[in-house]
């Protein structure tokens, strides 16, 4: 049963509130929180640019005819409200000046922007409406950011698919726009053509359209991408409490290599960061150990995440690969080596290819070609929801919901959704 917040609110009302939008899947999570605060902030429309997302931080629910964009959202991510302390006004929103609430969370290093698009002359809303948003918003990205840190194998593989859909489709739409605008451009500075002004007008107008598809592709992947040296700094700063108490002492290596100012996508990055953490207590397991050193070398096709310790140089892979560090290295594609000289230390190696891993041939993989909603569809799937509940728990229609099934069983060349079901449990 559903909650609807009174007006005048309590903290039991506002734990209710967050209980009932954590709580939900993953893909309705936005569409409840805009259900929960519209009774108190009215809004057409919510938004959300969210940098923890490395395969979906743009999200919108709402008013499907108000085409909200993530270069909109870009610039009050960037240099919006401060974080804490919610902001009302005026901004460009569906190509029009509107009448937004802008929530910033700084609840994970890169921060994230909830955007609620109001009707035009709404009265402004309350300090304990505006509190109550900026509480919800704090827990749903500390929740989210919890997926990405810990870099479930699971939830990695989910992000991985999406993320390679994302990024294929990203880059058709880019090449055809930009060979659409170059063609433009070639016609228009032709010497041929006849009246000057207005082939000067039409040149600057596709000059611009360039200019604004190369920054919209520069935005993305500042959301999507962190850079090499901003995504290591964010590793160590989770190491060093780890070994604060400890008589081990530990280094830190920063990214080196022909390719060590490059960026990372943001799965690589997370799903790294919880393999080198887990590396790391096994590591510090061992007896005698004294110093340890952690380092990433990157190359134009891979990264190579080091832990190197002057123990007694007798661990093997096999502890090593177990449970979710190999979990996580599979979906990434990547590999473990090791290599323990007694007496010596030991040095544990993480590759992971920084492309989308091809599957291999005969091998069969339930995500790989599957768009995101697709795999939540198959997710339901594989716990036996029939479409009704499925179409629920994802606010589609049926009918929705009987189109992606038949996409899934195609993609799979599978016949039933049992068979479909058995596919994802295989490659759990």
């Amino acid at each position: 049963m559903e909650t609807a917040l009174p007006l005048e609110l309590t903290a039991h009302d506002a734990l209710l509130a967050a209980r009932e939008v954590i709580g939900r899947p993953l893909g309705t999570v936005l569409p409840r929180l805009s259900e929960v605060l519209r009774p108190l902030i009215p809004h057409r429309a919510a938004a959300e640019l969210s940098t923890h997302c490395a395969h979906s931080p743009f999200k919108h629910a709402g008013d499907p005819h108000l085409p909200v964009t993530a270069a909109e959202l870009a610039p009050l991510l960037a240099h919006g409200p401060t974080a804490g302390r919610p902001w009302q006004g005026r901004a460009s929103i569906g190509g029009e000046e509107r009448e937004v609430v802008a929530v910033r969370s700084d609840a994970t290093p890169r921060g994230s922007v909830l955007v609620l698009v109001r009707d035009d002359g709404a009265a402004p809303a309350g300090a304990p409406e505006l509190a109550l948003a900026q509480l919800l918003w704090d827990l749903v990205t500390c929740h989210f950011d919890r997926f990405a840190t810990e870099a479930m194998p699971g939830a990695l593989a989910r992000s991985r698919a999406a993320a390679d859909t994302r990024a294929r489709v990203t880059a058709e739409l880019s090449t055809a726009h930009a060979a659409t605008l170059s063609g433009v451009l070639g016609v228009l500075r032709s010497r041929t053509l006849d009246d000057s002004a207005a082939r000067a007008t039409a040149t600057e107008l596709a000059v611009s359209a360039l200019a604004e598809l190369r920054a919209e592709s520069l935005r993305d992947r500042s959301v999507a991408e962190e850079p090499a040296f901003e995504a290591f700094a964010r590793l160590a700063d989770g190491l060093r409490p780890m070994l604060r108490h400890s008589p081990v002492r530990l280094e830190l290596g920063p990214p080196e290599g022909p390719a060590a100012g490059r960026t990372l996508p943001g799965d690589v990055a997370h799903g790294v960061r919880a393999v080198v953490r887990a590396l790391l207590l096994v590591v510090l397991d061992q007896e005698a150990v004294t110093r340890v050193r952690v380092g990433w070398t990157l190359t134009a096709h891979e990264l190579h995440a080091s832990i190197r310790d002057d123990g007694p140089g007798l661990l093997d892979g096999c502890p090593l690969g177990a449970g979710s560090v190999s979990d996580r290295l599979d979906v990434l594609g990547g590999g473990l080596a090791v290599d323990a000289v007694p007496g010596w230390g030991t040095t544990i190696t993480a590759t992971v290819p920084l492309a989308l891993p091809e599957t291999p041939a005969g091998a069969i993989d339930p995500l790989n070609g599957l768009g995101e909603r697709e795999v939540e569809v198959l997710g339901h799937l594989a716990r036996g929801h029939r479409n009704r509940r499925i179409a629920e728990d994802l606010h589609i229609s049926e009918s929705t919901v009987k189109f992606h099934v038949a996409n899934i069983l195609t993609k799979l060349g599978v016949t039933s959704r049992g068979e479909a079901a058995a596919l994802f449990h295989q490659a759990a």
